[in-house]
């Protein structure tokens, strides 16, 4: 998620119908946080190389979901989860008829329920990736992926947020159970994608 993430698909064509329909999901109930277009495009890519699941904390309004749906192997079980009652109703209906997608209303910590995964992003706000984050030994499969995005670009070493060093940030850069790396899509937006070591 982005703040005014919603906001980049102004103007923008091409995109998946799903993706158009979550961003308009976004729009009608008011929610600017969003997956940015380029983050959703890694999503994409990064869904298909799931082989059994994928798991997401912080539906939204499913404009991530969407792309990862767009991206993954028929199959390929989806559960997100999304902690705001109408938000998760909502994008619940919106993806109804889409096989392999479950999404669950309740805290973060409910991914747990579901693990371990091909590939998992846990957003919503924060929670599960930078206060009490996920454990990626329990939720990822060996060689799984995880991407935590919505960072500013690092531009030197370590990486400082508001002049001290990015905990978070460094937290899953040197996190022992993952090979991991931030990746800059943007000037102004950056995510992490680690690998679970086998």
């Amino acid at each position: 998620m982005s703040r005014f993430g919603t906001d980049a698909y102004a103007g923008l064509t091409g995109l998946p119908d799903l993706v158009v329909k979550a961003v308009e999901l976004a729009r009608r109930l008011e929610f600017s946080s969003s997956c940015r277009p380029e983050q959703g495009r890694l999503l994409q890519a990064l869904a298909a190389g799931a082989r059994e699941s994928i798991g997401e904390t912080g539906t939204g309004c499913g404009v991530g979901l969407a792309w990862m749906i767009e991206g993954r192997q028929p199959g390929v079980r989806i559960f997100s989860i999304e902690r705001d009652e109408q938000r998760a109703e909502e994008t619940a209906k919106l993806f109804a008829d889409i096989p392999d997608v479950e999404i669950l209303c309740g805290d973060w910590t409910r991914i747990y329920e579901r693990g371990p995964f091909d590939l998992l992003v846990p957003d919503g706000g924060g929670n599960g990736k930078k206060t009490s984050p996920v454990d990626p030994e329990r939720l990822l499969r060996p060689a799984g992926t995880i991407v935590i995005d919505d960072f500013t670009p690092m531009t030197h070493w370590p990486p400082l947020l508001d002049g001290e060093p990015d905990a978070a940030r460094l937290a899953w850069l040197e996190h022992p159970a993952l090979l991991c790396t931030e990746v800059r899509l943007a000037p102004d937006l950056s995510t992490l994608v680690g690998t679970r070591r086998p």
